[in-house]
């Protein structure tokens, strides 16, 4: 029997989350947000996703305060208004798909926050631009060329976990099954971890122990106030000498799952223009096979994976628990019914679709095809 098409419950202290495969729509920035609500892209958009066949669909980096969006276009969940354009279009979506378990992933840009859209150069933004004060552990700024943000305090970073808090309440009013916090890829939280970012000499920098402080600080305010499935997504590696590293992934990864953490989604990079990844197909899965086995925690592998055989493997090998793609599904909307069809899987498609596949591959939707007249 395929592990991609075997069932797994993700915990949490109300019971669990179970998912009927193992496949997860990994998040994927859109940029097509109206100040921060989502738009008609986002109904299209989600409407496919939650018909792709996978057991968990996760939204796009939703900013929980207006600077912490990465661009003006980014989603957000920071008030009445974001939330109901949140919920109501994902209400929409939810109603033309099979019944699937949607995350949503809650973030803050860090240094990274103010920036242009990756198709006009991604760069900081200034105010005359559109842009505005960007907030970071110091007063370094992502690139050389750009203006250093604001080094936070400790008051606005009481506001920025408050903000986690609630954007996290939001999230379960409009029926989202878990969330996964953003600890990764160069921003907030993620600066928080790795030396390169973070040279504070208070609580919060130095040593492994006073790095990791702020993000356990929000992982355990967030755990207090939500009783569903909570995971942390994380870089395991900078790429960077010096930077953090799989070893300091790990010892976080350990005092998560104390803290009462579900999941964690191992990526990597992003904070560093310097990084250097050695990229290939599944190049993060070593992080994740190390992470997984220190720590016990249901781990999804990601980076790379592309098709339903390598999938496969990465769960018969132990590398990960959950397989989490992106770029595919851009590519290719219905990726979890061809690995179906690959792996003598089966997923959930609403009856227009069941033409779709072959004659041969109709067990996919555990129905006889249906033919043309």
């Amino acid at each position: 029997m395929s592990l991609l098409f075997s069932p797994f419950t993700l915990p949490s202290p109300r019971g669990g989350l179970t998912l009927p495969n193992r496949i997860v729509v990994a998040p994927m920035c859109q940029y097509q947000a109206q100040d921060g609500c989502a738009t008609d892209w986002h109904l299209m958009h989600w409407g496919n996703l939650l018909n792709s066949g996978a057991g968990l669909f996760t939204i796009e980096a939703t900013a929980v305060v207006p600077e912490g969006r990465i661009t003006p276009a980014c989603l957000g969940l920071w008030d009445d208004t974001t939330q109901r354009a949140l919920g109501d279009t994902l209400n929409r979506a939810r109603a033309l798909a099979p019944k699937t378990a949607v995350c949503i992933q809650l973030a803050h840009a860090g240094r990274k926050a103010s920036s242009a859209l990756p198709w006009q150069g991604a760069q900081l933004l200034s105010r005359e631009q559109g842009g505005w004060e960007t907030f970071a552990p110091s007063a370094l700024p992502h690139l050389p060329q750009e203006a250093p943000p604001t080094a936070i305090t400790p008051d606005d970073m009481a506001r920025v976990k408050d903000a986690f808090i609630a954007a996290a309440r939001r999230a379960e009013a409009i029926g989202v099954d878990a969330i996964e916090l953003h600890a990764a890829h160069g921003y907030l939280l993620h600066e928080f971890l790795s030396p390169l970012a973070n040279q504070r000499t208070d609580a919060y920098g130095g040593a492994l122990e006073n790095r990791m402080r702020y993000v356990l600080e929000v992982f355990t305010a967030l755990r207090a106030a939500y009783q569903g499935t909570l995971g942390v997504r994380i870089s395991a590696s900078d790429w960077v000498e010096g930077g953090w590293d799989v070893e300091q992934s790990t010892a976080l990864a350990q005092a998560l799952k104390a803290a009462g953490c579900d999941f964690i989604h191992v990526s990597s990079g992003g904070v560093s223009p310097l990084q250097k990844i050695t990229l290939g197909p599944g190049y993060q899965l070593p992080f994740a096979r190390q992470i997984r086995a220190a720590s016990g925690l249901a781990t999804f592998g990601v980076g790379l994976i592309t098709e339903a055989a390598q999938a496969e493997a990465v769960l018969q090998q132990g590398d990960a628990d959950l397989v989490a793609l992106a770029r595919a599904f851009l590519y290719n909307p219905r990726w979890g019914w061809q690995a179906a069809a690959a792996l003598g899987g089966e997923v959930q498609g609403h009856p227009p679709y069941w033409r779709a596949l072959p004659r041969e591959a109709a067990q996919v939707f555990g129905k006889v095809a249906v033919g043309v007249r």
